[in-house]
């Protein structure tokens, strides 16, 4: 019998982490790299006697793969994807190459918003709780990797809508949704609907007696699940209503009840994070640790002990009286709607990147409320410009962190926050919005 051949498309974590334990299982991979692949991947293909190529893809060799998995930030538009679907190629996303080898149960967490956090906030509990459980998907090393290399009992993997649409088999034993609002339009047609039923496919696998955690504040939600069954349990949690069975909010008390008689309780002023967006993040955290039966008080010292995401709503420094907040982590509106929301003070706001197909006017009504000033970091500000001017006075554009963080220390008095919430991706001018976030911190550091 042949060995199966595999073509992996992108050599980042995924790609890399899929080859990995490709080569574990006995199988050959074969990796390609559109772009050039970072030394550090390069290494450790090479350490491990991993063919790759970077700089372009031998098409013939990719279409005769017996599979193909390709990364998440890969289109299924792109010529090379569009020929092996037509060919009947069977292409996956790492996720459910991993999920394949996995002995552990998963935690799966999706969204548009807050995924992070609440992936990052369970994994916490949990293993504040005693539970042997890995982190991966979005955050930490690939899935894939730690299945080639670790042991855990448990894995809380963080699922984008990019690595949901590779999955035929996956499934997780608790599926967790957050929210659904417009993002990455531009990978599905511009259509809403098509975008919100690929969030929907992580519990489109899902049995009998697995649960399925989901907002019932949000009709974009509920909406794709009467387009997308499953037939695992529901556990609703609200903030503007109580259940007969979930989590909600009463008195200023967090509750969560499963069962008739055993209610999980506690304050909302003693979570360790504030604010109405991360209580929808807490209660679906919250509710994983209750299905797994953690101990009430280990999860309420969880809870209210956590320190949040670097590059979310961090406070960088406070400069002669102006406060600077990086959450380059908000790449599209509703993430900065939160932002915006959040804050107290007037708002030197520094915005702008790679647009995603985003839709402004949503922000109006804040900005014209809480914003004194506007600072847009990109290489195309048009459409920001289009969208505030004739409502803000003060629209300055930048090139560099280092420029936006100048100009805004300028225009900023004491008293005031300048926050970088960009709404947009930052392919424009950074790697990816770890490097944002950290060319921004600097730059304030630098002032």
């Amino acid at each position: 019998m042949k060995t199966k051949a595999l073509a992996i498309l992108g050599a980042g974590e995924s790609g890399v982490g899929a080859a990995l334990l490709a080569k574990k299982e006995g199988l050959v991979p074969f990796v390609s790299d559109f772009g050039k692949i970072k030394d550090k991947y390069k290494k450790v293909l090479e350490q491990n006697e991993i063919e790759w190529e970077e700089g372009g893809h031998s098409i013939e060799r990719i279409l005769f793969a017996d599979e193909v998995i390709k990364s998440p930030g890969i289109s299924d538009e792109v010529p090379l994807v569009v020929e092996l679907n037509k060919q009947g190629t069977s292409v996956i996303s790492e996720i459910e190459f991993a999920f394949r080898y996995c002995k552990a149960k998963i935690i799966g967490i999706t969204g548009s918003n807050g995924k992070t956090t609440t992936t990052l906030l369970t994994h916490h509990v949990m293993v504040n709780s005693g539970v042997n459980a890995g982190v991966a998907g979005n955050v930490g090393k690939s899935f894939a990797e730690q299945v080639a290399t670790e042991d855990f009992d448990w894995y809380v993997l963080e699922l984008s809508s990019f690595q949901l649409d590779g999955i035929k088999a996956f499934r997780a034993d608790i599926a967790v949704l957050l929210n659904i609002t417009p993002d990455h339009l531009d990978r599905y047609n511009n259509t809403f609907d098509l975008y919100a039923d690929a969030k929907m496919r992580i519990a489109m696998n899902a049995l009998p007696t697995d649960k399925f955690i989901f907002c019932d504040d949000d009709e974009n939600v509920k909406a794709a699940m009467t387009r997308t069954a499953t037939k695992a349990e529901l556990i609703p949690f609200s903030i503007k209503k109580q259940l007969p069975k979930g989590a909600y909010i009463d008195n200023e008390q967090l509750i969560i009840k499963l069962t008739t008689n055993n209610h999980f309780t506690m304050s909302i002023h003693d979570l360790a994070l504030q604010g109405k967006h991360n209580l929808y993040n807490t209660m679906a955290s919250g509710i994983a640790g209750r299905v797994l039966d953690l101990r009430k008080e280990l999860i309420r010292d969880s809870l209210s002990d956590f320190q949040n995401v670097e590059h979310r709503l961090e406070t960088v420094a406070t400069i002669h009286g102006i406060e600077f907040i990086n959450d380059s982590k908000a790449t599209n509106v509703n993430s900065t709607w939160y932002a915006l929301e959040s804050m107290t003070k007037d708002i030197v706001w520094v915005v702008g990147g790679v647009d995603k197909g985003n839709d402004y006017d949503e922000l109006l009504a804040l900005v014209k409320e809480k914003v004194k000033a506007i600072i847009c970091l990109g290489v195309d500000n048009s459409k920001i410009i289009d969208a505030f001017k004739g409502h803000i006075q003060i629209i300055e554009e930048a090139r560099s962190a280092n420029e936006a963080v100048k100009k805004a220390y300028e225009i900023g008095q004491s008293g005031d926050v300048v926050l970088l919430s960009p709404a947009c991706a930052s392919f424009d001018l950074f790697e990816n919005y770890e490097d944002r976030g950290h060319q921004f911190k600097q730059a304030v550091k630098s002032l």
